[in-house]
């Protein structure tokens, strides 16, 4: 399994924003979307401030794979759903990582739609 380098757990962190893209059936990417993301440790982590009625969530769920860019990094991933578990954590990452945002921005992240959509971005080996 490949893991994330320092140097793009590091750059995706201090990106205010990521740009995402799922794969579709056909292999092809979809359009990109900018979402905001954070780090738990050695794991990177995004969710839909829309809930799952968002189109760009809805396309990870067809083959669970895409691209994204932040922070000077360009990478293939693997769209895992995370474990409840974790919602706690994520909540309290994009409080400290947004929190100079408006309290209602904030609260539409951390709500219990968005949560239910949290997902960790595990990389891949680029394509060739």
């Amino acid at each position: 399994m490949t893991t994330w380098t320092s140097d793009e757990l590091d750059g995706i962190e201090a990106a205010e924003e990521l740009r995402i893209a799922s794969l579709r059936r056909d292999g092809s990417l979809s359009s990109w979307r900018t979402i905001w993301v954070v780090r738990l440790g050695d794991d990177i982590f995004v969710r839909s401030v829309n809930g799952s009625t968002s189109a760009w969530f809805r396309g990870t769920r067809v083959r669970q794979e895409g691209r994204i860019q932040a922070g000077g990094v360009e990478k293939d991933v693997t769209f895992v759903d995370a474990e409840a578990e974790v919602d706690d954590r994520v909540d309290a990452a994009y409080r400290a990582k947004y929190g100079h945002y408006a309290a209602n921005i904030i609260a539409s992240i951390t709500s219990p739609e968005a949560s239910a959509t949290t997902m960790r971005l595990v990389p891949r080996a680029q394509r060739s």
